[in-house]
């Protein structure tokens, strides 16, 4: 399977800022792009090996056995920047909770309730954290911070958003529960 342009674009971002193992670089994606970007190891690792082979990154020697750094080189950083500066690839919606909601009459208020409640409680959790992401990044004058910044705020507008909807939705199961006609 041939990989990614975008997997391409996020694992010589990660470099850019440190070179890292893949295990580093998996990590650093999970919990520093997690809120709008994801990257398996099954998609890592393959665009590591195809990008060392084409020369945007190279191995450094292992600080011990069995694990490889990757840095970006020269020609890696001057690939990102195209790959930055390319239109961004729309993406397909996939939003499982919707497709639930969508199809509740069959499921049920009580269960399209739970639905809501829980998907708000997640936006609060994911709201906190982007909090704490911007306070970590106050102290951080580096390079990357206002830039990494600008996707915490967009992490955060969106839980809030999240949280406005849940808000909106249970009123609308509200007004269900109360037009049902009475059992005769």
């Amino acid at each position: 399977m041939a990989v990614s342009e975008q997997t391409r674009m996020a694992v010589l971002g990660g470099l850019s800022i440190t070179p890292m193992t893949g295990y580093a670089l998996r990590e650093q994606i999970r919990d520093t792009l997690g809120h709008f970007w994801a990257e398996s190891f099954g998609q890592i690792y393959p665009a590591l090996s195809a990008l060392e082979r084409e020369g945007l990154i190279e191995r450094q020697p292992a600080a011990r056995a069995g694990s490889s750094t990757f840095a970006i080189t020269p020609a890696g950083s001057i690939r990102l920047r195209e790959l930055l500066s390319e239109a961004p690839q729309p993406a397909q919606p996939r939003n499982g909770l919707l497709l639930r909601l969508f199809f509740g009459r069959q499921l049920g208020e009580a269960a399209c309730r739970a639905l809501v409640q829980d998907a708000r409680a997640r936006a609060e959790t994911d709201l906190a954290r982007m909090r704490g992401l911007r306070a970590e990044l106050r102290g951080d004058i580096g390079p990357d911070a206002p830039f990494i910044l600008l996707t915490v705020l967009a992490g955060e507008h969106s839980a809030r958003a999240s949280i406005a909807w849940a808000e909106e939705a249970t009123r609308l199961l509200d007004g269900l529960v109360a037009a049902e006609p009475e059992p005769s």
